[in-house]
């Protein structure tokens, strides 16, 4: 289960280095094997290897007016694998389509991650604030 946010920066090749507190896992889990796609959100999604084949089949199963979505999701999808240091390569497709450039967020999502441009996250994240229903809470306690 992966959470919390790292704030991070793509270097000039736009190699990601995955944080330590994730990396054991992933290699434990997945064998450093990763798989990175297109988000409608803006942002990109990191799956481990196995769960990225639980979604890929429930994205598959979709109906033929879903052909968006699957050309979002599996027609950019990308197989990496996590180098001896814990980096992994962000294709020039998927950053351009991310508006990613140097400065990243890494949000630990449960099963899989985002990856945002830090910029483009922080404005979205102010605007949902922003526009946000406290009445969606109200059954939860604190």
């Amino acid at each position: 289960m992966f959470q919390g946010a790292s704030s991070l920066s793509l270097d000039a090749k736009g190699r990601l280095s995955v944080p330590t507190r994730h990396r054991d896992v992933l290699l434990a889990t997945a064998g450093g094997q990763l798989t990175l796609t297109r988000h409608p959100h803006g942002c990109l999604m990191v799956f481990p290897r196995p769960e990225w084949e639980k979604f890929r089949e429930k994205i598959a199963a979709l109906p033929m007016n879903a052909q968006w979505y699957k050309r979002l999701f599996l027609g950019s999808a990308m197989d990496v694998d996590m180098d001896g240091t814990g980096r992994v390569l962000v294709s020039p497709e998927l950053r351009t389509a991310a508006n990613i450039t140097r400065e990243v967020l890494l949000l630990g999502m449960g099963s899989h991650f985002e990856l945002w441009d830090k910029a483009t996250h922080d404005a979205k994240e102010a605007e949902a604030l922003a526009a946000m229903d406290p009445q969606t809470l109200q059954d939860l306690a604190f």
